[in-house]
C-alpha cells in the first residue's frame, strides 16, 4: 500500500478548496506510484503529484485532481473529514 494515511490540517483544508489532498506516503514511494494507486484504487484522475521529506522523516505528496472529481469526496473515503 502506497498511501499511509491522508494528512490533516489547516493548510490541507484550505488545499481541499483547490481540489488538492494531502497524503502521507511511504517514503520509498515515487510520484507515478501515488498517482497509480489513488487512480486504480479510488477511480479518480490525478493531474499532479509534488511530494517533499518533512521534517519528522514522513513523506508527504500534495495530489492535484482533475476538476471533475472532488478531492473532499476522496478525503471522506480517506476518513480525514
Amino acid at each position: 500500500m502506497v498511501v499511509i494515511r491522508a494528512h490533516a490540517s489547516e493548510k490541507a483544508s484550505r488545499l481541499l478548496e483547490e481540489n488538492v489532498i494531502t497524503l502521507i506516503v511511504e517514503r520509498n514511494a515515487n510520484k507515478h506510484q501515488v498517482k497509480r494507486f489513488l487512480e486504480e484504487r479510488f477511480g479518480v484522475k490525478v493531474l499532479d503529484v509534488r511530494t517533499l521529506i518533512t521534517s519528522r522523516g514522513e513523506k508527504k505528496a500534495y495530489v492535484k485532481l482533475a476538476p471533475e472529481f472532488s478531492a473532499k469526496d476522496l478525503s471522506v473515503k480517506l476518513g480525514t473529514v
